[in-house]
């Protein structure tokens, strides 16, 4: 059964996209610890991220590094932190999440956000994202 992140790169569950290429796609967190929150996965379906072959696992360093400069652009932020943990979902994924200090890589708190909010912060990372030379 696929994961419910290959049912979003499936365009089978709705997602707020910041980034896509044909390999990796980037979402923003449905349940955010700061705005901005942003989840990367690969496309292919791999439980445990240390069991991605070695250049897939160096190109999706490579594209989260580029989702994260995006996200430093439009979330005013003084780092983006990345997190893997991978407890929860039975697929890879990395965690960047915009810091104002260490406190806000926080896994217990949960930022409740609108629609519009999600699509507006989605927007602004997809567009620095897409500006990126």
């Amino acid at each position: 059964m696929a994961s419910v992140f290959s049912r979003i790169v499936a365009g089978e569950i709705p997602s707020y996209k910041v980034a896509e290429d044909e390999r990796f796609y980037a979402f923003l967190d449905i349940n955010p610890m700061v705005k901005g929150h942003t989840l990367v996965i690969p496309k292919k379906e791999v439980d445990y991220i240390f069991d991605i072959e070695d250049p897939l696992y160096a190109d999706m360093m490579l594209f989260a590094k580029k989702v994260a400069s995006a996200i430093r652009t439009a979330i005013p932020c003084r780092r983006v932190g990345v997190a893997v943990l991978g407890m929860e979902v039975p697929h890879a994924h990395i965690h960047l999440v915009p810091l104002q200090n260490e406190g806000d890589m926080n896994f217990s708190h949960k930022l409740k956000l609108s629609p519009e909010e999600f699509s507006a912060v989605a927007s602004a990372i997809a567009d620095a994202f897409n500006n990126q030379k």
